[in-house]
């Protein structure tokens, strides 16, 4: 998949105590025995810091 022209994706992964947060939250849905469809994603969005920028370019 790639983004169009004029949109960056930047995915970097956030400060360790948000990340363990993370990580210990999403274990635990899954010893729970939540859906991993639904535990994965969710840590995933916990975990890492995800922005989306559109810019254009000036005439």
């Amino acid at each position: 998949m790639v983004p169009r022209t004029g949109v960056t994706v930047d995915i970097c992964p956030r400060e360790l105590p948000i990340a363990l947060i993370g990580t210990a939250g999403g274990a635990f849905a899954l010893w729970a025995n939540a859906p991993a469809g639904v535990a994965v994603p969710t840590a995933l969005l916990i975990v890492l810091d995800i922005r989306i920028r559109r810019w254009r370019r000036r005439s």
